[in-house]
């Protein structure tokens, strides 16, 4: 059977039913890859190195030999990966750019009596593809506010009550702050990260609001894709105003449980941007298990900073809402409320 050749649009939509094989290397993979691909590499990380670099010294002919060489020792290999994974005798594969190395292996699988559907252009046109998807011009609500006012928790009830949400800090493994790290798992790479996102943002029904934090382009280490955060900007903004009371006791509660050494270190390098006195006043309130004024002093450097960023980016459409202390849930509610207003404005 001869492999057939599938856009990435086509290629995404048969990997609902069909694997999806990435046969680049384990740290081509780990970089970034199609979320749900196995991988089952024609040449492990070694193996490439000593491929390429016979490219770069002796010649594109001795690199292929060597290559075909390698693969030729790894036939059983290959048959004994596949067999796990695509019991079905169908599967979808790919390498970086849909050259000689899906090809070759892609051949293989076929003469082995596997049905292959590759990728064109390989994971470079995938990952050029869910780029440009971000851009597709969907409603995005995003909910902002100032640092401890609940916002992913009202992220979550807004989902409980039956809207699209997408929650990008989850993605991230990070909460945005100098303190999101903490009780976090390692974050992905960007690249990863985008994937990730875009496999949730293909799942959602493209006609009904998106719900997201409003959050800067960077998340730690993470960045947004520049399309997907040009439209968080298009997108209408719901900034709540809560007591700043409330916001630390809720700072409070989410990071006082962490050692201190742990929340010294983050705030002796938030204090270089702090300024001096703030930074020895937030210093002595943590030795002196004043964690109130810890936040306290946090939360007027956060504002600052979250008030600026939101000056030197503004949001198409921003509308304020004043909340009093109660429930997230109550919280979320009254966010709705607001929203569907401003889209029946909208529409009239």
């Amino acid at each position: 059977m001869i492999p057939q050749i599938l856009t990435p649009e086509q290629f995404l939509q048969m990997a609902i039913s069909l694997p999806i094989i990435d046969v680049r290397s384990p740290g081509e993979y780990q970089q970034g890859h199609i979320p749900g691909a196995h991988n089952i590499p024609l040449f492990d990380n070694d193996e490439r190195a000593r491929v390429g670099t016979t490219y770069v010294k002796i010649g594109k002919e001795p690199a292929i030999e060597l290559g075909k060489s390698i693969a030729g020792l790894k036939t059983d290999y290959y048959l004994d990966a596949i067999r796990n994974v695509a019991p079905g005798m169908h599967m979808l594969l790919h390498c970086w750019r849909g050259g000689m190395r899906s090809a070759k292996i892609a051949a293989f699988f076929a003469e082995a009596g596997y049905k292959v559907f590759v990728l064109e252009g390989g994971y470079k046109a995938y990952r050029g593809y869910i780029r440009k998807q971000f851009s597709s011009g969907r409603q995005i609500y995003l909910i902002g506010g100032y640092t401890g006012s609940g916002k992913t928790g009202i992220l979550k009830e807004i989902e409980k009550l039956g809207h699209q949400t997408i929650d990008l800090e989850a993605l991230a493994s990070h909460k945005g702050s100098n303190f999101g790290h903490l009780g976090q798992a390692i974050q992905p790479t960007t690249e990863q990260f985008e994937n990730n996102l875009f496999r949730q943002w293909a799942e959602l029904e493209p006609l009904k609001p998106l719900w997201l934090e409003h959050e800067s382009i960077n998340i730690g280490s993470v960045t947004l894709p520049d399309t997907f955060y040009a439209a968080m900007l298009s997108g209408r903004l719901f900034f709540i105003e809560l007591p700043k009371e409330y916001r630390i006791k809720r700072l409070v509660d989410e990071y006082a449980c962490f050692e201190k050494p742990v929340l010294q270190a983050v705030l002796e390098h938030l204090g270089q941007y702090m300024g001096a006195f703030q930074a020895r006043e937030v210093l002595l309130a943590l030795q002196n298990d004043d964690f109130e004024k810890v936040a306290d002093i946090s939360l007027a450097y956060y504002d600052k900073l979250y008030g600026n960023s939101l000056a030197r980016r503004p949001v198409k459409t921003i509308i304020r809402i004043p909340l009093k202390t109660g429930t997230v849930k109550e919280h979320a509610e009254t966010i709705i409320s607001h929203a569907m207003i401003a889209r029946h404005k909208s529409t009239d």
